[in-house]
């Protein structure tokens, strides 16, 4: 298996599919999700949420947010996991700087996986309305707030070694022309 995903990193961190990822990525934030007609904030971007916000949320989308957020889950944003997992593991992998490091760019599918769990629980939030627990509530709540941890340290780990590997080749360049 390691073989297999090594041969996987090194694709997603070829510069056309870092490029291809962080333009989907992009569209999707900044173009996409805030144009869907769901009556509301989305569920997935908050840091947690109680029973009675998860309430008032779904009554504010009403049955046909619920049913376009539902959609949107169940499609677009599992695209969204796959596109900023890639992107993330790509940029872990690349900038690495010892080869033993190349298993850091597996922390971005732990995010990602959280990602779906996520979207599987509020996709059953949403169908089901209003059979929906508070038990239920409290783990989508909890995937989602992990979800959102992971992702920040994932970013944090990629922009890390991104800006080591930028001084590294700054501190090369300055040596050659010594």
């Amino acid at each position: 298996m390691s073989a297999g995903m090594r041969e996987h990193f090194e694709f997603i961190s070829r510069t056309p599919v870092l490029s291809a990822a962080l333009m989907t990525v992009l569209v999707l934030l900044l173009a996409v999700f805030p144009a869907l007609p769901i009556g509301g904030e989305m569920l997935d971007v908050r840091a947690g949420y109680t029973y009675p916000e998860v309430v008032a949320a779904m009554e504010g989308y009403g049955e046909q947010g619920r049913r376009v957020y539902a959609w949107s889950s169940g499609i677009l944003d599992t695209l969204m996991p796959v596109a900023y997992v890639s992107l993330l593991a790509g940029v872990v992998y690349r900038f690495r700087f010892t080869d033993r490091l190349w298993r850091l760019a597996h922390l971005p599918l732990a995010a990602g996986v959280l990602d779906v769990c996520e979207n599987v629980l509020i996709v059953l939030m949403l169908t089901r309305y209003p059979d929906v627990s508070a038990g239920h509530v409290a783990v989508a709540s909890f995937f989602t707030a992990s979800k959102r941890y992971a992702v920040s340290i994932c970013v944090a780990l990629a922009v890390a070694l991104a800006f080591a590997a930028a001084v590294r080749r700054g501190r090369r360049g300055l040596d050659r022309t010594s």
